[in-house]
């Protein structure tokens, strides 16, 4: 005896996330906040490039100084500590910044570059852990820009994640040369 599968959802969970903002007051909003959000990682990482502010960015004296209030200041000291994560840190700070920052303002792939935006936040918020005016702070909103514009999808209003969900990569030639 065999159970019955259905391949519809209808549940109230499901309802609540199957929506559509687009061409509403909060989806312009939501694009507003993805853009501001964009822009914000965008300069953040540009400014740090060696070619535009003329000098390599270096993280070691933040993770080993400035840290020291931190619940993660053991980590970080450990990380300067080590030369090729630290390379590899001062590499991908400014790089995916500026990665996760395109990624926002174009509307491509906005869930993941959120996620990284959210992860780095998550570093900055905690190695920031100086909470003498309270728990809220710069960092802890920058968070929870990541973590909205994710999980509402932004990219899918005026963002080229609406045409990304459309195109079939199975049916390119480079999936058949990838996937055999």
């Amino acid at each position: 005896m065999s159970t019955p599968t259905t391949t519809t959802t209808d549940t109230k969970f499901d309802d609540v996330l199957n929506f559509d903002l687009q061409g509403t007051l909060a989806g312009y909003w939501l694009v507003a906040v993805r853009l501001i959000t964009g822009y914000w990682f965008l300069h953040a990482g540009w400014n740090k490039f060696a070619f535009v502010s003329g000098e390599s960015f270096d993280a070691a004296g933040y993770l080993l100084n400035g840290t020291t209030a931190s619940p993660l200041h053991g980590f970080f000291a450990w990380a300067a500590a080590t030369p090729w994560l630290m390379e590899f840190t001062n590499f991908m700070i400014p790089t995916g910044e500026f990665l996760i920052g395109l990624g926002l303002i174009v509307g491509g792939l906005v869930r993941l570059a959120s996620f990284f935006g959210a992860v780095l936040m998550v570093f900055f918020y905690l190695g920031n852990a100086d909470w003498a005016h309270g728990l809220v702070n710069g960092d802890l909103m920058g968070l929870v820009l990541f973590v909205t514009v994710a999980t509402f999808g932004a990219g899918r209003i005026l963002g080229l994640d609406a045409y990304l969900e459309k195109f079939d990569f199975a049916k390119t030639k480079a999936a058949k040369f990838i996937l055999g």
